[in-house]
């Protein structure tokens, strides 16, 4: 296997020759430019594809005041109840049930772990039940982090196929106009 730095230029090379190329073509017969996958680090000739993602639903989901419950071995535990809300995407809609909760673990460096379990309630009648982990970081001088991991159950018929997809999201706060959150989630594909 070639070093990782000669591997390295001889991508370069090649990008280069073919740039070169190119650039030596009439500009109506230039092909479009297609971006190339990066090499693997370890050399092998399967391509690095990023993972896609289509947009499931968004819910806003009301919440009570944070219930902190003491220090633990790990950091601050805290609770915040799940009071209701709504939730919409194509193909799905309905209501955040009440009697929920986020239990949450502040870290002693300052990151949040945030362990909800609530369920939906399509407007057809469909229970879902949703468990959303999510780190929450803000580091100085960074944009804050907020990105969870999904898992979504779902009865089966209509609403099966949410049963058969990794989830993610994203995770905002609609304070102070809105005691609620605003969940987005998405599919990978």
């Amino acid at each position: 296997m070639p070093a990782p730095l000669a591997s390295s230029r001889r991508h370069w090379l090649l990008g280069a020759a073919a740039a070169a190329t190119a650039a030596a073509l009439p500009a109506q017969a230039q092909p479009a430019a297609t971006p190339v996958p990066p090499a693997s680090p370890l050399g092998t000739d399967v391509p690095i594809s990023a993972p896609r993602t289509e947009f499931v639903y968004e819910s806003i989901v009301d919440i009570a005041d944070m219930v902190t419950i003491g220090p633990g071995p790990l950091g601050e535990r805290r609770i915040v109840p799940i009071t209701g809300g709504e939730f919409a995407g194509p193909g799905l809609k309905g209501t955040v049930l009440p009697g929920g909760a986020d239990r949450q673990l502040v870290r002693r460096d300052g990151a949040r772990l945030l362990d909800a379990l609530y369920e939906l309630k399509t407007d057809d009648g469909a229970i879902i039940t949703v468990h959303n982990q999510v780190l929450v970081r803000t580091a100085p001088g960074q944009p804050r982090y907020a990105a969870s991991h999904i898992r979504l159950s779902a009865p089966d018929g209509k609403y099966g196929w949410l049963n058969d997809c990794v989830y993610t999201g994203t995770l905002d706060s609609l304070r102070p106009k809105r005691n609620a959150v605003l969940i987005r989630v998405f599919r990978i594909v």
